[in-house]
């Protein structure tokens, strides 16, 4: 956008900007029965044989990524980046970036996808931009003009408090980065501000105001060309120093009423790792990922992968403990209500896969998918993990994938089509691939378990549908966790609606496993679904509120109660 069309815009869009006064509106229907397919760009499908995939590489598999089960899609983020994070370095965020097509092809995949019945999200990089932008490019300048402000400097190049950048600058100045040093930090303004600091401006200061209007007219321009809504990355990280969040709750109970107002249908996702701050400031869903003390660590993060640790409760030694997830869970669906919605993913971008380290045989894969494919809150699924795709540890830094404990390349390679020795991704050689792709005899791949009954990509297809026919497995169902003294294995939980009851017992464990649980409410009888139940049978007792369960190594019952 012009430097004269941008001040056009914020002279036509600028208003009061005022704490929201009324409740939000009510959430679109749809997210209730949505299950979200989240894709890495460069990795999904190579259309054009230059060995990074692009957006008619994702428009030609829409088709497979429906019959999983899917009706909502969320890109990494594609716009046009210096690709020193992944793409979350924006240089501009009105074109999509040339590597995976045009603006064109993008409108081409919104209309496809709702030919479908299906819905696209993108990703909004809202707190920084990439250093290669052209607004920070001119806020570096010597001389005061209008992007001067838009992102927060000292006006003394010898003054660099925490987490401000040193560099080459016309300016007399230092920066505020947002995550890495290539990824200044937009100027939302201050929640508390410090007087002493004259880079400190509050949220209703004029460049603040710019900044939250722009964010809004981005927001605006793919909302019209038929984006469904956004994943807002770092979410919590536009307002600093705003500990009580009443400055982020202003700016994005702002943000919401205009988005609402002009797309009822839309949706804003966060990327906050804490539904119960989430949605105080105004989002219609939040992740429960890996940030904080959510407990998905304690469940799901091994021995191996970008965030190892010694044990976890998805592991075949049994040593684990859920009630971390647990009491999360439970304190986070207290706190969202009917206002919001959570997320739990199979994994995603940041973080390694449920097929990692130790925990690589179908079997196990298929107790963590039973898992995530029961839990409340919408489903989400990353790119590969319906067919086990692993973890790949010893890959090279790749575009900023390396962090201090691990390289998230791992999770980012190629999606594997074909057993073929480039998997199908692409024409490309091999060496000229994104990223390698599993180079193990007999890698999963979609062609080979599209044909088996017995595989994982069967298996998840057959959870999905279950959800769909159980509205006690649905998003709003509710959930009680049967708890026992002496063991934590097996995770057996009540999922309920209404007088509808579903009972799941889950062993992660390479022991066969015996259990008592006390029941708040009478079973009468119970019967296994047994298109869901594998890994042997279960036998259950039932004795006035009490069941006893014996599963076998590595099984998932799930069982209809009347």
């Amino acid at each position: 956008m012009s430097y004269i069309k941008s001040i056009l815009y914020f002279c036509l869009l600028s208003s009061c900007f005022s704490i929201f006064a009324n409740p939000p509106k009510e959430l679109p229907k749809w997210i209730e029965d949505a299950v979200l397919y989240q894709i890495y760009p460069p990795s999904f499908k190579d259309s054009n044989g230059d060995g990074i995939g692009d957006i008619k590489g994702i428009i030609s598999k829409l088709d497979y990524i429906q019959s999983i089960g899917v009706n909502t899609i969320w890109l990494n983020p594609c716009f046009h980046s210096a690709f020193k994070d992944g793409g979350y370095d924006v240089i501009d965020y009105y074109r999509i970036a040339p590597r995976y097509g045009t603006n064109e092809d993008i409108r081409k995949l919104f209309d496809q996808a709702h030919r479908r019945g299906m819905r696209v999200l993108l990703d909004l990089v809202a707190g920084h931009s990439s250093d290669q932008c052209p607004w920070f490019k001119f806020s570096q300048q010597k001389n005061n003009n209008y992007y001067s402000s838009r992102y927060i400097w000292t006006n003394d190049s010898s003054i660099t408090p925490h987490k401000f950048v040193k560099g080459n600058f016309d300016r007399n100045g230092t920066y505020l980065k947002n995550y890495f040093d290539c990824q200044p930090a937009l100027n939302y303004g201050y929640g508390i501000v410090n007087p002493e600091n004259s880079w400190e401006q509050p949220i209703d200061a004029p460049a603040p105001t710019a900044t939250r209007n722009e964010l809004m007219h981005i927001i605006d321009y793919w909302m019209q060309m038929g984006c469904d809504g956004f994943r807002v990355d770092m979410a919590g990280s536009l307002v600093k120093n705003d500990p009580e969040l009443k400055g982020t709750s202003r700016l994005w109970h702002e943000i919401r009423q205009h988005f609402q107002s002009l797309y009822p249908e839309g949706i804003l996702l966060a990327e906050w790792s804490a539904p119960q701050k989430a949605v105080k400031v105004g989002f219609m869903m939040d992740f429960i990922i890996h940030f904080g003390k959510t407990g998905y660590r304690n469940m799901m993060f091994n021995n191996a992968g970008t965030f190892p640790r010694d044990t976890c409760y998805f592991d075949a030694r049994g040593c684990g403990n859920p009630n971390p997830f647990i009491d999360n869970l439970i304190d986070c669906l207290a706190a969202i209500g009917d206002s919001a919605h959570i997320s739990i993913p199979t994994g995603n971008h940041d973080f390694q896969r449920p097929n990692c380290g130790s925990r690589n045989s179908i079997e196990q894969l298929r107790t963590s998918m039973a898992f995530f494919l029961t839990m409340p809150g919408v489903p989400t699924i990353y790119y590969g993990d319906e067919i086990g795709m692993k973890f790949i540890e010893g890959l090279p830094d790749k575009e900023g994938s390396r962090l201090s404990k691990g390289n998230r390349a791992g999770s980012r390679t190629p999606m594997q089509w074909d057993n073929s020795k480039g998997a199908g991704f692409s024409t490309a050689k091999i060496q000229d691939y994104y990223l390698p792709v599993d180079s193990c005899l007999g890698f999963p791949n979609v062609a080979q378990q599209q044909n088996d009954s017995n595989s994982l990509l069967n298996y998840v297809k057959r959870l999905l549908d279950l959800r769909t026919r159980y509205p006690e497995l649905a998003c709003r169902g509710d959930i009680e966790f049967l708890h026992s003294s002496s063991s934590h294995y097996p995770l057996i939980y009540e999922r309920t609606k209404g007088n509808e009851r579903i009972l799941v017992c889950i062993n992660p464990t390479a022991k066969e496993l015996k259990s008592s649980r006390s029941v708040s409410r009478k079973i009468n009888s119970i019967s296994a679904l047994n298109e869901v139940c594998c890994g042997g049978t279960q036998k259950i007792k039932i004795y006035k509120n009490k069941i006893t369960i014996s599963s076998p190594k590595f099984s998932v019952g799930i069982y209809k109660i009347k």
